[in-house]
């Protein structure tokens, strides 16, 4: 089953299929039961076709990246800042990857087919003995990443799960570092609370959710992995900075 999936996510047509059936399911919840805002696709008018990393905070395991997908398509069809009626499904954009846990992306049928959307599975940590021996990407996975930046867009997710302010990790800033890519940050919010962790089922209706994209990041490429990895955490409002600043905003709010 692994092997066959592997070899049919490199088919284009039938990643062009999979698109249309996933996007036909997913946009009422998106657009319909709950109501999106976009801003920042301006962003992307000059954009290459290939060595652009998205990368943004995490708050469900398939909704997130689904709905970039919607944005990525609706864009090409020269939509600014709003899906429509999704008629770009016919003619997908499907030049793009997203980095998934292996784990993840193993756990159903449902998300071993969605792999065939592109998906890059990467292991996160690895154990020995009960004891978490290594975080951070395999470097395997590290070339994996790195040859589909050669040829499309990549998403990933630098936080390497849904929990709000957790810590970055080091082997995105090291891609960045080695491949050089076109970095635009950004920013999710409110599908925690439309969608269950997996992203799948509803769990309040009607929630505002909100994708912002930012303007591509100026990175000094020869700063060492912890500076870009700061940069990345502080362009998608990720870091300790950003913690304090909603915790005093509850605070004052009570």
């Amino acid at each position: 089953m692994n092997n066959l999936i592997d070899r049919l996510r490199h088919f284009h047509p039938v990643r062009k299929l999979v698109y249309f059936f996933v996007g036909l399911a997913s946009y009422p919840g998106i657009a319909i039961v709950n109501r999106i805002r976009i801003s920042g696709t301006e962003h992307f008018r000059d954009l290459p076709r290939r060595k652009v990393l998205f990368v943004s905070n995490h708050q469900t395991y398939f909704a997130d990246v689904i709905t970039f997908l919607h944005i990525f398509c609706a864009v090409k069809w020269g939509k600014k800042n709003r899906l429509g009626i999704p008629y770009y499904l016919l003619n997908p954009f499907t030049r793009v990857n997203y980095v998934a846990a292996e784990e993840t992306m193993k756990g159903s049928l449902i998300s071993r087919i969605f792999l065939l959307a592109g998906g890059l599975t990467v292991r996160r940590t690895w154990k020995e003995g009960g004891n978490e021996v290594r975080k951070g990407l395999d470097p395997s996975d590290t070339r994996k990443i790195t040859r589909a930046l050669e040829n499309n867009w990549v998403i990933t997710f630098p936080q390497g799960t849904t929990k709000p302010f957790a810590p970055g990790r080091k082997g995105t800033a090291l891609i960045i570092k080695q491949t050089r890519p076109i970095v635009i940050p950004v920013v999710i919010s409110g599908f925690w609370r439309a969608f269950n962790k997996k992203g799948l089922k509803f769990k309040k209706k009607g929630v505002l959710l909100s994708v912002t994209f930012k303007e591509p990041l100026k990175i000094d490429y020869e700063a060492s992995t912890q500076e870009i990895l700061e940069q990345l955490m502080d362009s998608i409002e990720q870091s300790k900075k950003f913690m304090w600043r909603r915790k005093e905003s509850v605070i004052s709010n009570y």
